[in-house]
């Protein structure tokens, strides 16, 4: 193919190529990638991944959370930038990346079935796990020369998983104080984009 030609040009690399997702979980590998394929990216410590898809509500769990867990990759970010006026849209000049937790809160995938008529979701969160994204967050504003970081909770539901982030935040904020800091319930957040 065209890539590998490309890449072929630049440099000698050797392609693993292995097999993930609904066929490997109807293989019986509930993670949807084989032992032998985890291997391989253990080893070369590189994976170029298609997009996969996972089932909404039914079926195999999803593919990508296994690889954030597995790999620990716990930040997700999303830069949402827009080019106004050269490409127009409805909100004019915007500039923002969002910065969300990946391993913990729902993304664990902790779901039961109490009643035939009723199921739950636990959201874990962990100090360290805060900790760990809103340092992120904070270095990541650091070395781009963001000046304000905006952190949206539900902390006034959530009093003690969203209160431990919140706190996490405020915590690791201390040490950034040259980088403005807010704190929104994630409703009134979103309305303020």
């Amino acid at each position: 193919s065209r890539g590998k030609s490309i890449l072929k040009a630049e440099a000698k690399v050797s392609i693993d190529t292995i097999e993930i997702g609904e066929s490997v979980y109807n293989k019986e590998w509930s993670h949807g990638i084989s032992p032998s394929g985890w291997e391989s990216i253990e080893r070369n410590k590189i994976l170029l991944k298609s997009p996969t898809t996972t089932p909404q509500g039914k079926g195999h769990k999803s593919l990508n959370v296994a690889l954030r867990k597995k790999l620990g990759l716990y930040a997700n970010i999303r830069p949402c930038i827009s080019y106004h006026p050269i490409i127009e849209n409805k909100f004019g000049k915007f500039d923002i990346i969002v910065i969300r937790e990946n391993e913990e809160d729902v993304y664990t995938g902790i779901e039961h079935r109490l009643t035939s008529d009723s199921y739950q979701c636990t959201k874990i969160i962990t100090r360290s796990g805060s900790e760990k994204i809103c340092r992120y967050a904070f270095e990541y504003a650091k070395r781009h020369n963001r000046k304000k970081i905006t952190c949206l909770t539900k902390d006034n539901i959530m009093k003690m998983t969203d209160g431990a982030f919140h706190a996490a935040f405020d915590r690791i904020a201390k040490d950034y104080p040259n980088i403005q800091t807010e704190h929104h319930i994630v409703d009134i957040g979103m309305a303020r984009v």
